[in-house]
């Protein structure tokens, strides 16, 4: 696989050879294209002036910024070239901070840090060292067109991984929402919904969940090209969203969870009971 990036990785007078590579694999979107009911030809998007209605061509259109309502700077090949980072082929972790005390909302997306030839040592003394005092790196790193990006590197199994991390003002505060306290929850309705958490607790199976939505589609998708006639069921009534009584409510969840329960530890035994005849 083609790395994204290649440089180096670099703590203290460390100097690591690496490569990145994408953490993550794009599925397949559904895409849709804009069609005339009559006849099916596709639908042409045009750039077209707002004040005259008359198509634009590319020669002739540039790149502004609103800085307030209908008015605009307009910024030129050279004003982007001025604010470029100098492109650097280095991450430089700066700090290493506890992985408990960053907000998980800073991270965006994941790239496995591989060692070039010559690193494997330096990177598997990194790694360990991140493992063992569960910290994560922060540093820098310039990607395309020369973009700076804060990134963290975390200790993965054996892996290095770096995270591409949003910039503190990238986040939305909390204080501008209003969210409910503690206070009251009463000690019975907090003791039924931890039982009905451990009840619901389970490892970690990314495997079980899949995209419903997606799979509905697809198969709807295939049909019409078959051109066999879809049936739409009727979508089930969802209750309403008014406050109902939390005991009612969490005791008969525990109860489903006791007879879902009940059923697995059966299975077992069933199984087991065809394997000794």
């Amino acid at each position: 696989m083609r790395p994204l990036w290649t440089g180096a990785l670099t703590f203290g007078l460390v100097n690591i050879p690496v490569r990145l590579h994408s953490a993550v694999q794009a599925k397949e979107r559904v895409s849709f294209r804009l069609l005339h009911e009559d006849d099916l030809s596709p639908i042409r998007y045009e750039r077209v002036c707002q004040k005259d209605g008359e198509t634009v061509p590319w020669k002739d259109i540039v790149k502004g910024y609103e800085y307030t309502k209908g008015k605009f700077v307009v910024l030129t090949d050279e004003d982007f070239k001025a604010a470029a980072i100098e492109s650097s082929k280095t991450i430089e972790i700066l700090d290493f901070v506890g992985s408990t005390e960053i907000d998980p909302r800073f991270f965006e997306t994941p790239y496995y840090i591989v060692p070039a030839k010559g690193g494997e040592k330096a990177y598997a003394l990194l790694r360990e060292a991140i493992k063992k005092t569960g910290t994560v790196g922060i540093g820098k790193i310039t990607m395309r067109s020369n973009s700076l990006h804060l990134a963290g590197i975390k200790s993965v199994g054996e892996a290095l991984v770096l995270e591409i991390m949003r910039f503190a003002d990238e986040l939305v505060d909390a204080s501008e929402f209003t969210f409910p306290t503690e206070a009251g929850v009463r000690p019975q309705e907090l003791q039924m919904a931890e039982q009905l958490v451990g009840n619901l607790s389970t490892t970690f199976d990314p495997s079980k969940y899949t995209d419903d939505y997606r799979a509905n589609l697809m198969k709807i998708i295939r049909a019409k090209m078959k051109g066999k006639k879809i049936e739409v069921a009727e979508p089930e009534e969802r209750e309403s969203t008014q406050v109902v009584d939390l005991i009612t409510r969490l005791q008969e969840s525990l109860e489903m969870g006791k007879k879902r329960g009940a059923s697995r530890s059966r299975a077992p035994r069933r199984a087991a009971k065809r394997k000794s005849a």
